[in-house]
């Protein structure tokens, strides 16, 4: 299996996961052509993809999705909340029938060689998932947009060869920053964004001695940078009661802007 970043960040979301016969999308929130160019970066292009799946219907995680998804007829699938919000977003475009296939929480389903088990995630919209995707033994997920997380996020999150895992925020830097009182709330919120500090905390709830990629991502642009995220996640670790040390994982931060190293697991 293969996970890339094409971007990801509070600006645009968009990730790859695939194997050698399938090919998916997580997320297409950013430009159709951004999205062709991080594909070829892949040697892939749209014709050669399986299908696209929606965490949830925000704009940073659908803004691209109907140009892409109509103009080479790749199937969407979601959970039937997240559908209801991408049909009445206002950027979608009119969509061809049968591009939609609703999904559900927790009752895996199959796109090609891969198994996908979506999972319930604590988010301010309609019905949010994470992915996992699993591929012979090999498993792989999609961890962002987790206001918090409990025992049953960590169930699902057990046992990967690699991870993309949300470090939104540095909480200092969002509660003394510009944004209004409200919307620090919502991020600080149990539906909204994990911080660094839970971020790391997630992931020592997670590791073990297989999981030999992770990647930080959907990092804010206004309240996180990349290095602060990576130490700050690194420390939580290195100071945990397990055996494993922040210096010896292999991590890098997922960039907005540029598509990131190919993980093969």
């Amino acid at each position: 299996m293969r996970m890339c970043s094409i971007a990801s960040g509070s600006s645009g979301n968009c990730i790859y996961v695939g194997s050698d016969n399938t090919h998916l999308l997580v997320d297409t929130g950013i430009s159709k052509k951004r999205i062709e160019e991080g594909l070829k970066t892949l040697d892939l292009k749209g014709n050669d993809l399986n299908g696209i799946l929606i965490t949830h219907e925000h704009s940073d995680h659908i803004q691209g999705l109907g140009v892409f998804s109509r103009k080479y007829q790749i199937p969407i699938y979601a959970t039937k909340g997240t559908l209801e919000g991408i049909k009445s977003y206002s950027g979608l475009g009119k969509m061809p029938e049968g591009l939609y296939h609703p999904i559900h929480t927790d009752e895996p389903f199959t796109l090609g060689d891969i198994d996908i088990h979506p999972f319930e995630i604590s988010h301010d919209a309609n019905e949010p998932a994470g992915y996992r995707l699993e591929c012979g033994a090999k498993s792989v997920a999609v961890a962002t947009d987790l206001g918090k997380y409990d025992s049953y996020t960590v169930k699902n999150l057990q046992n990967l060869d690699a991870v993309l895992l949300e470090a939104n925020h540095d909480i200092h830097m969002l509660e003394v920053g510009g944004y209004p009182y409200y919307l620090k709330q919502r991020i600080l919120g149990d539906r909204g964004h994990l911080s660094n500090e839970l971020s790391g905390q997630l992931l020592c709830d997670i590791l073990h001695d297989n999981l030999k990629h992770i990647m930080l991502g959907h990092l804010s642009k206004e309240n996180n940078y990349a290095k602060l995220a990576y130490e700050t996640v690194k420390l939580e670790v290195t100071l945990a009661d397990n055996e494993y040390k922040g210096e010896n994982l292999d991590m890098f931060v997922a960039s907005r802007d540029s598509v990131s190293e190919i993980i093969t697991v």
